[in-house]
């Protein structure tokens, strides 16, 4: 990667940090990429919570504190996910996909979203052994986070129209990845 990154610790989302999760979800600059009603905390991440959902969920935590969440899925697992990617690019057999955010504005540009990022691919790689590839789709306009992918190791892969995270968005998204 060549880059140095801040440490940061990956623990698996619990029941008890899904007020924190509502807190993040309506904090501003969350929200406006975010299109979750933090009302719906546990319908969304429960499932996750109790393995009956196979996304993985995890806090980052830096020094102790937590202060962002990023989810590992296979796009197998996500079928509506995958054949819309497919239109925009190829999706190798068994490619993952991660999504962050950064839920402490103190947090923010400090390295801590790329240092999340990469924990969460590193671990996505080292749970699913036979995944050679990471792709995250971004919306365009979301410049913060394709830098920190960027500053994770990713490289561009495509860009094309996708169905943005929130509907106030334009369809343009990059798509970035990183390889085994």
């Amino acid at each position: 990667m060549g880059v140095e990154l801040p440490e940061v610790e990956l623990r698996p989302l619990r029941r008890s940090d899904l007020p924190l999760l509502a807190e993040w979800l309506a904090e501003p600059l969350v929200a406006r990429w975010w299109d979750e009603d933090p009302a719906t905390v546990e319908a969304q991440y429960g499932p996750c919570v109790d393995g009956t959902d196979p996304t993985a969920v995890y806090l980052g935590v830096h020094e102790g504190e937590p202060f962002g969440l990023v989810q590992v899925y296979r796009f197998d697992d996500e079928p509506e996910s995958l054949a819309e990617l497919s239109t925009v690019c190829p999706v190798p057999p068994g490619a993952l996909s991660i999504d962050y955010l950064v839920g402490v504005p103190s947090a923010r540009g400090r390295g801590l979203g790329a240092a999340l990022i990469a924990a969460a691919v590193a671990r996505g790689f080292a749970d699913h052994p036979d995944a050679q590839d990471v792709l995250v789709p971004v919306a365009r306009g979301n410049e913060a986070s394709w830098r920190a992918l960027r500053r994770a190791g990713a490289t561009w892969y495509a860009d094309g129209e996708l169905t943005p995270d929130n509907p106030v968005d334009p369809r343009d998204h990059v798509v970035h990845r990183f390889t085994r």
